[in-house]
């Protein structure tokens, strides 16, 4: 454990945010994507948080995030789907648990209905379609194989046709309309089934929204496209100080010295590195905050820790101990994201365990403060 950082997670904001969601995209129903451990922020908190405030879908990645998901749902009629489908042999867990697969590919089909006609249930799961991404769905030879021979699907109950949108962050790109387009004409063979085109970014695009929307990035506070953030801020990166040095003209700084003061300089080191999920490609980019004044990283990222340029950050602010902003309201999620060249998908995701991690409010419910208190053990 890290007790130098904590990451605090605002409850109330994952809230306000899944609101703002529904009705944005109302009548269609708004779905929470809690892969990857809730964006790395704590499926179970974010699942009870999100189902406590009206959510009736929850969408993993994988089988063994559905599996670790289900026992601790507050409701456990919210169906879990499984976005990655189920690798072959996995079709028995999956029904045993009550996950629903959604089924990418025709050898996907054939195994989840084997398993219906061997229990002599009816199954339920999702069929995913590729309108353009080339990632998963069938592509175009398996859709028709599908609909030359309707009995594939006996003995499977389809609770949505889905797809998804390659370029949902640019609403201008022609691609959104393509996509749509085509995923229409597909659904128009499967009458009757529900339909699920739109993410974070599609949520926002200006055309209705089939009748389930999966809401991601912009549920934990990231840009659901360009201009202004809609969102409110789900997480808060604080560290702390260790240690302060002056330094002198033409001193190098940090592995390969590959920053050289320039004048007689103040450092701060603060213990947060590549091995926190702080992007190395942060050095000589990136900052942190000490009393609203930016304090750029120096040097290159290390693996436990960054060395910051204080020399106009007052020194009442800089003893060992003294608090450093890493995400939050001088520095965005997607700040970050921005300097470090990458998305606020993968800073999120790779926050690292070693965080002290602190759910707001705290007294929300028994089951966020038990997990207050493992993760500060």
């Amino acid at each position: 454990m890290n007790d130098g950082a904590r990451l605090m997670i605002d409850l109330d904001a994952l809230a306000a945010n899944y609101r703002l969601l529904a009705a944005q995209v109302a009548p269609a129903h708004c779905a929470g994507v809690v892969k990857a451990d809730g964006y790395g922020l704590g499926a179970e908190a974010v699942a009870r948080t999100l189902i406590a405030h009206g959510c009736c879908h929850l969408f993993v990645a994988l089988l063994g995030e559905a599996e670790a998901l289900i026992p601790q749902l507050s409701d456990p009629a919210v169906p879990v789907y499984v976005l990655n489908g189920l690798m072959p042999g996995s079709e028995g867990a999956c029904a045993r648990i009550g996950a629903i697969p959604v089924l990418n590919s025709l050898d996907q089909i054939v195994r989840w209905k084997a398993q219906a006609d061997t229990h002599g249930d009816v199954l339920p799961a999702i069929l995913q379609l590729d309108t353009g991404m080339s990632r998963m769905g069938l592509p175009q030879d398996e859709l028709d194989a599908v609909l030359a021979r309707p009995e594939l699907l006996d003995g499977i109950s389809l609770r949505y046709l889905i797809s998804h949108l390659a370029c949902a962050d640019d609403p201008a790109d022609p691609a959104n309309a393509m996509q749509a387009q085509r995923f229409r004409a597909i659904a128009a063979h499967f009458p009757g089934v529900p339909a699920a085109l739109d993410n974070s970014g599609g949520a926002f695009l200006p055309r209705g929204h089939f009748d389930l929307v999966r809401a991601g990035i912009a549920l934990y506070g990231g840009a659901p496209g360009p201009g202004d953030n809609p969102m409110r801020a789900v997480v808060a990166l604080e560290a702390r100080i260790t240690q302060v040095r002056n330094i002198p003209a033409g001193t190098g700084v940090g592995y390969g010295m590959t920053f050289h003061a320039p004048h007689a300089m103040r450092l701060a080191t603060v213990p947060v590195g590549y091995a926190d999920g702080w992007p190395r490609s942060l050095g000589n980019r990136g900052a942190g905050y000490i009393g609203g004044i930016r304090a750029p990283i120096v040097g290159r990222v290390s693996m436990d820790s960054i060395i910051l340029d204080v020399t106009d950050v007052p020194e009442r602010l800089l003893k060992p101990g003294d608090p450093v902003e890493l995400i939050g309201p001088h520095q965005t999620l997607d700040q970050v994201a921005h300097d470090a060249g990458t998305i606020s998908y993968e800073i999120l995701t790779q926050l690292s365990a070693r965080y002290e991690r602190r759910y707001l409010p705290a007294a929300q419910a028994p089951a966020i403060q038990n997990l207050q208190r493992s993760a500060a053990s």
